[in-house]
């Protein structure tokens, strides 16, 4: 584990408080981990926008190496919740390919070449410096944000008839896909709030049609992100991230269960609310107590 950006800021505190600390910030982590598999579970989307909080924020884990691990985290999730999608047959495999093309490519070519091309400083005000790190999370919470305003409106999306001969708006779906694809390989969010709407619009998917498929579209294209981390060289923990994987499988499991007795709609405006807190806190908490 690389030096852990809260657990630094506690400079003048004894080492073995420090030492204590790290370890109940990890056990917090894997609470953590087990919370997203959770919301997943429950809501069926949503609480993957939370993987590179925990890990940064709790085991910490520095940005970017939050996002590659988060990807890998979001595409296995997002696979294993599109297999009961596949059984139920609420999978449009032509439309899954159709958008992954331009997403995957964007996502590839983003974690491979565009992150290792940005500055480590990219702004300096006097004695304040925005660094690539810090410039990436808040980038995310401005994502969470918007995702989590997404979740409060909820509003309801209607039903398009679904015509099996589909015709679809390509100059849409790739400009769509290329613009989600960046933002899943910066921040390693799915970006499900984005590609369920689109793919009611463009491609005239029905609801739970548009859900299963966003699954495998978010699967496809964060593995293949992944990959780009794998192909620059980043160092992978696989242990730990293999860890990390099963408790938040578990949790989806969990969750699973717990929605034949939960309505997971209601919930979904909470989780917003609580989305939206934590990313106007990452911003406070990197703009104003930074050091």
């Amino acid at each position: 584990m690389l030096q852990h950006p809260i657990i630094n800021k506690l400079i003048f505190a004894p080492p073995q408080f420090l030492l204590e600390a790290v370890f109940f910030m990890e056990i917090l982590g894997y609470i953590g981990a087990l919370l997203v598999g959770l919301t997943l579970g429950l809501l069926g989307a949503g609480g993957s926008i939370l993987t590179v909080p925990v890990l940064y924020f709790l085991f910490g884990i520095e940005t970017e190496l939050s996002t590659a691990y988060s990807l890998f985290i979001v595409g296995l999730t997002a696979l294993i919740g599109a297999v009961p999608n596949m059984k139920r047959k609420t999978i449009s495999y032509k439309t899954a390919i159709i958008f992954s093309i331009p997403s995957l490519t964007a996502v590839y070519l983003t974690r491979s070449y565009l992150l290792g091309a940005i500055p480590d400083n990219l702004l300096e005000i006097g004695s304040y410096t925005l660094t690539k790190d810090i410039g990436l999370l808040l980038f995310f919470a401005v994502i969470m944000i918007i995702a989590a305003i997404s979740m409060i409106n909820q509003r309801k999306i209607v039903d398009p008839v679904y015509d099996e001969k589909q015709h679809f708006n390509y100059p849409m779906i790739i400009a769509e896909g290329l613009v989600i694809g960046t933002l899943t390989g910066l921040v390693g969010a799915g970006g499900g709030f984005l590609i369920i709407p689109a793919l009611v619009v463009f491609a005239k998917l029905p609801m739970k049609m548009a859900v299963g498929t966003s699954l495998l579209i978010i699967a496809i294209k964060s593995l293949v992100g992944f990959l780009g981390d794998i192909q620059t060289g980043q160092l992978i923990d696989w242990s730990f991230m293999l860890l990390f994987s099963a408790v938040t499988i578990s949790g989806i499991l969990i969750g699973t269960w717990l929605n034949k007795y939960v309505d997971g709609k209601k919930l979904k405006g909470a989780f917003g609310w609580f989305v939206l807190l934590m990313g106007i806190f990452i911003i406070i908490e990197e703009l104003f107590f930074e050091i």
